[in-house]
């Protein structure tokens, strides 16, 4: 072999791949770089103001008639009260543009519900300067590195890696970072070799680099027979896990086992065809967004929600809301928290911040009059939280048919991943269905944190725990005559559907990549069987 220096850390099981490396100017660090008042509130007043200066320099170019209606316009952006009211939801800790979106909401019910015609005529102005200013504060791009690159740092934030074009090749290699990560399940579910835990990566940008996501190998300055053990590595892998055998087909219980997929990238459905599979269990919402803006684009969200049931053509679509927090911070929600996995998540976040959960609810709610759709809560741990949402959902209903929009009624159910829910389930009559989210459940049955592989080994054997948590649940969901089915990785491994499947799980649902081998196994043991 060669003297090249070779690093040990954990892989993420999807072969290897060779590129320069891209090392970040500083380490990245997902939770870095919040909202800070100040730096929003610069940025939306640069917002306002662009946005007037264009539509005065149309009035110049305009007949007198439609300057007038621009004049409305100009008068409006630079109406102080409104900057006043954004600032102010700037410094509750909104970003910019779900401050301006929040404050101009009053301004258009104001309009649309006015009995004067002329004044309702007025709303879609005020709508268009809403979607100027935010169009504005969407143009700024995301972070990227070159195709093809591996990336090399301390960790990677899931933003980063969906902002990346993968189809050029590349991989991953982190001196932290744990193969529980949600950007390890990204990786994974787009066949991204990974490695973390390395420790130390004191190497330069655009040195070659090996990363072997199978055997967990980080070579610098590979050789060509370095290259050559982890090509035919590769090509000897097992399909599953290496430390689960796969299942024999007889030991599967008789049952009609509905395997569905989960979603983290609009990209995913362009390359998979609804036909093998059962639906969308999972759609994890936060992350097809590209912006922290987007979080208050209404028209962005809907057209994506039902771009996902034009794929599903009739079969079901499970939503979850904004999963933010932890290591998911798009907008620079939940930092400065030292525990981030344990604060402000999930639905607490977004009841914390309604403005944000009533945009995506009417998105939602628009929707789901154009095809079958359920909606997910994340990071539920007491009945009050789901009952909250549905009071949300129902008032946005209710102003959506007031102005004469079609809506559908989704079925509100929630993640089982906190165990103080997982054993308290009976006492959430108000969720419609449950939906077993095991990487977060795994991660407070054990106490070790996802992101850490230091504990990672922790986190690796709680699999006989879930088991039973996962087989006492079920029982509790079908005493409720409720449907309860599982979306975490757990659910992906075809070596635990006995399992699964005896504990009265009906209901799967899998990355991608995780079909071909979950089908497999299901097939063969009904031609067995």
């Amino acid at each position: 072999m060669s003297g090249a220096l070779r690093l040990q850390g954990q892989g993420n099981g999807q072969g290897h791949a060779i590129g320069p490396a891209h090392v970040p100017s500083e380490p990245w660090n997902p939770v870095d770089g919040g909202v800070s008042p100040s730096l929003e509130f610069d940025l939306l007043r640069s917002a306002i103001g662009e946005a007037a200066s264009s539509l005065e320099d149309l009035m110049v170019r305009t007949d007198r008639s439609s300057a007038n209606i621009l004049e409305f316009q100009v008068e409006m952006l630079r109406d102080p009260v409104i900057g006043d009211m954004a600032a102010e939801y700037i410094a509750e800790g909104q970003n910019a543009a779900l401050a301006w979106v929040t404050a101009l909401e009053e301004y258009i019910a104001g309009f649309e519900q006015s009995e004067d015609g002329d004044i309702r005529a007025r709303a879609v102005d005020v709508i268009d300067i809403r979607d100027r200013v935010l169009r504005i504060l969407e143009g700024r791009p995301p972070a990227d590195f070159p195709k093809g690159s591996v990336f090399v740092g301390k960790d990677m934030a899931p933003s980063l890696f969906l902002a990346h074009d993968w189809t050029g090749g590349g991989g991953i290699a982190l001196a932290a970072g744990s193969t529980a990560s949600h950007v390890a399940l990204l990786a994974r579910a787009k066949g991204v070799p990974m490695v973390v835990g390395v420790g130390g990566l004191a190497i330069e940008s655009e040195v070659p680099v090996l990363v072997d996501g199978g055997t967990g190998l980080v070579v610098v300055h590979p050789s060509g027979a370095d290259i050559a053990v982890a090509a035919m590595g590769e090509k000897t892998a097992p399909q599953t896990p290496a430390r689960f055998a796969p299942p024999s087909p007889a030991s599967l219980p008789a049952c009609r086992l509905e395997v569905l997929v989960n979603i983290s990238d609009i990209a995913e459905i362009h390359s998979l065809d609804s036909s093998v599979c059962n639906g969308i269990g999972l759609l994890r919402t936060e992350f097809l967004l590209s912006s922290a803006a987007d979080l208050a684009n209404e028209e962005k969200q809907f057209h994506l929600y039902v771009e996902m049931l034009d794929w599903a053509a009739g079969k079901p679509v499970t939503i979850r809301l904004f999963d933010l927090g932890g290591d998911k911070p798009l907008g620079g929600f939940a930092v400065e928290e030292r525990n981030p996995f344990l604060g402000m998540r999930g639905i607490r976040l977004l009841l914390a911040m309604p403005a944000m959960l009533r945009i995506q609810a009417r998105a939602l709610l628009r929707a789901a009059a154009l095809g079958p759709m359920k909606v997910l809560l994340p990071m539920v741990t007491f009945p009050k939280e789901v009952e909250d949402t549905r009071r949300i959902f129902e008032e946005e209903a209710a102003g959506l048919v007031q102005r004469n929009i079609d809506i559908g009624v989704p079925d509100i159910g929630m993640m089982v991943e906190v165990p103080a829910a997982a054993m308290m389930l009976d006492t959430f009559e108000a969720a419609d269905f449950f939906s077993l989210g095991t990487n977060d459940l795994a991660q407070f049955l054990t106490a070790s944190a996802r992101d850490s592989v230091s504990v990672a080994n922790l986190y690796d054997q709680a699999t006989p725990v879930l088991l039973r948590l996962i087989a006492q649940t079920v029982r509790i969901a079908h005493d409720m005559d409720k449907p309860i089915g599982i979306c975490g990785d757990l659910a992906g491994n075809p070596a635990l559907l006995p399992s699964l499947i005896a504990s009265g799980i009906l209901q799967i649902s899998v990355a991608p990549s995780q079909l071909p081998a979950v089908k497999a196994v299901l097939a063969q043991a009904r031609m067995e069987g």
